[in-house]
């Protein structure tokens, strides 16, 4: 069954609120077994909207779904955003909950009107996608702009395809593209993602629901904070990930970043043919433990300090990275929030000495950064990374802190089985620090190449 959201007295003129309109088709759809909802020709206000079992809610090109700037509008039963501190983001413009055969599509546009909501510190940010345990979702072809919080949250669900996405999320604080938690049977391809956070996320808050069998391919990453990132929310299992064929272009902090954090485990995540022109720091991989209920991102499922989990068999290949102008100076989030200078660059590798990550593969890597660091700049105690549950309180070596990197290229501590196979170093301006550091390793093999200046 085809429904023109039309034919349920949608004025969609950019001013009349649709909802009821939009909603009632959806519903109708549902109820004689599913179909499309089309939306066409126009723009559409709505608040939050239901998506129901086997209907895909089609937005043609020549349509607009635009967020209602009334929070009013918009449900209080849609779940809520896990992290403990981001409360404000609990709401959301499109919803699915134990659903199947469920879709957004089309080559129209979802605006979330974030122009309309505060930047940080409220009720009043709505995301624009949640999806709660549902199977069989399809996000495919639609340009998602200006979410005022994240652009997508796919929660406890399974069997996700993402095909041929324009996401840009760059007008508020926590602009991530896609968020896939506790979901597994993942498919990624030919997405553009520009943001003010993580352009794309797997996290694990429970360990009910594992993060598996993941694949992403050809797609391209711009952020001020992270393109790939895989943990800090680590609760339960992350495992089988592939990821191949992206860019990366003017991240201000990591390109790729991996962070068990909170007692699960990480396992089994390849990571290769990877371009990237002006990222900060390419590579992240830190394994510790930490609990801060009024800090920066921890999990509502979390109650108390967890063990240190395990992070093991991580294999990154074929990898360039080259630092352009933007890298010579330091970088901002809406002018006063830093997030990289050139002494926050390099490959950097950590653990606590008595959990070491495991196997870890670094092969054919090209990394050409701007450099220019003067001794002087470097603090001259590097901090190591504690287990919490042993020594709290004390100054530690986590996943904000430090700002600086005490190696030009590539910093590993605390890794049991570590390969560097075909390291080409190189940078623009002589540095002081020392090139590259390999601490407190068990090194399987080690071919790394500093060219000079």
């Amino acid at each position: 069954m085809d429904c023109y959201v039309k034919q349920f007295g949608a004025a969609a003129d950019g001013v009349t609120k649709d909802t009821l309109a939009i909603q009632a088709a959806i519903d109708a759809c549902c109820q004689v077994g599913g179909g499309s909802v089309i939306l066409d020709q126009g723009v559409y206000v709505s608040g939050t909207l239901y998506l129901k079992s086997g209907v895909y809610l089609k937005i043609e090109p020549s349509a607009v779904l635009l967020a209602s700037p009334d929070i009013g509008d918009y449900g209080q039963d849609t779940h809520y955003n896990r992290y403990r501190n981001e409360k404000d983001m609990d709401r959301c413009f499109i919803f699915a909950q134990d659903a199947e055969n469920i879709g957004l599509i089309g080559y129209g546009k979802i605006d979330g009107n974030a122009e309309a909501f505060p930047n940080e510190g409220s009720i009043y940010r709505p995301m624009m996608i949640r999806v709660l345990r549902c199977n069989n979702v399809r996000l495919e072809h639609l340009r998602l702009y200006n979410s005022a919080a994240w652009t997508t949250a796919f929660l406890d669900s399974k069997y996700i395809w993402v095909n041929g996405l324009d996401i840009r999320n760059e007008r508020k604080y926590n602009g991530d593209g896609l968020d896939f938690d506790g979901s597994s049977y993942v498919w990624v391809s030919g997405c553009y993602i520009k943001g003010t956070d993580d352009n794309l996320c797997l996290q694990s808050s429970s360990r009910e629901y594992p993060v598996e069998e993941i694949h992403v391919t050809d797609c391209s990453f711009t952020s001020v904070c992270a393109g790939l990132r895989i943990g800090l929310k680590s609760i339960g299992a992350i495992r089988n990930v592939t990821v191949s064929n992206c860019t990366m272009k003017n991240i201000y902090r990591e390109g790729i970043k991996i962070e068990c954090t909170e007692g699960g485990s990480i396992t089994d995540i390849l990571i290769q043919n990877i371009g990237m022109r002006s990222v900060r720091r390419p590579v992240f991989l830190i394994l510790n433990n930490r609990f801060e209920p009024e800090g920066y991102g921890s999990s509502i499922g979390l109650k108390e300090m967890p063990p240190i989990g395990s992070m093991e068999r991580i294999t990154i290949s074929n990898v360039t990275a080259v630092d352009g102008e933007e890298m010579h100076k330091k970088n901002y989030r809406f002018g006063n929030d830093i997030m990289g200078s050139p002494r926050f660059n390099g490959i950097r590798v950590d653990a606590n000495s008595a959990h070491p990550i495991k196997d870890l593969t670094l092969n054919n890597i090209r990394y050409h950064c701007v450099g220019g660091v003067k001794k002087e700049e470097i603090p001259a105690c590097y901090p190591e990374v504690l287990d919490r549950l042993v020594e709290a309180g004390e100054e530690c070596s986590e996943n904000y802190y430090p700002d600086w990197s005490r190696a030009t290229f590539l910093d590993i501590r605390n890794v049991r089985g570590v390969a560097l196979e075909r390291l080409v170093f190189s940078s623009e301006e002589a540095d002081e620090r020392e090139p590259y550091m390999i601490e407190a390793c068990e090194v399987a093999r080690e071919d790394i190449l500093v060219k000079g200046k």
